[in-house]
């Protein structure tokens, strides 16, 4: 089986997880006053795991492939050094440290800092244009999620 389809099936077992948890537990504990609502907590995670079981049984079945497709796969796990497995591992690394930095630094600072070495990680130069976008990113999604959601999130370190 190609690595495509371990990935879809790895991806299907959590899914099928997920699932379960939002079919079958998740709205066990609902109030009474929210069991009538149309849309319960769990909508999202249901349609969500849905339609990655779908996707993961199209890739496990082979149906997006055609069928004059009589080339290689696409991605051959026998030749994992030819791609660019540096800047993969890097981004993860990257990701592991915003999660672990998000509440000592602040979200505005720490998604500046992730946004800009994720960006350098994958290749961009142009620090002239990447550092304003950044920044401009990190402050609307602040933004939008504190004002206009009303989540709080710490925008800046703990010692200011």
């Amino acid at each position: 089986m190609a690595l495509d389809r371990w990935v879809a099936f790895v991806i299907l077992c959590a899914a099928m997880a997920y699932g379960y948890a939002a079919f079958f537990t998740m709205d066990a504990l609902l109030p009474p006053f929210m069991q009538r609502n149309p849309i319960w907590p769990s909508t999202f995670p249901k349609v969500l795991a849905v339609l990655t079981i779908i996707t993961c049984l199209f890739i496990l079945l082979g149906l997006e492939k055609s069928e004059d497709d009589g080339k290689e796969p696409d991605i051959d796990y026998r030749r994992l050094g030819d791609y660019h497995l540096s800047q993969a591992l890097g981004l993860l690394a990257l990701m592991v440290g915003y999660a672990l930095v998000l509440r000592p630094a602040g979200f505005l600072s720490a998604t500046f800092l992730f946004l800009v070495l994720g960006s350098v990680t994958l290749g961009e130069r142009k620090l002239i244009v990447l550092l304003p976008v950044a920044a401009f990113a990190s402050f609307v999604v602040w933004y939008l999620v504190d004002e206009v959601l009303g989540i709080f999130l710490r925008p800046w370190p703990f010692f200011l």
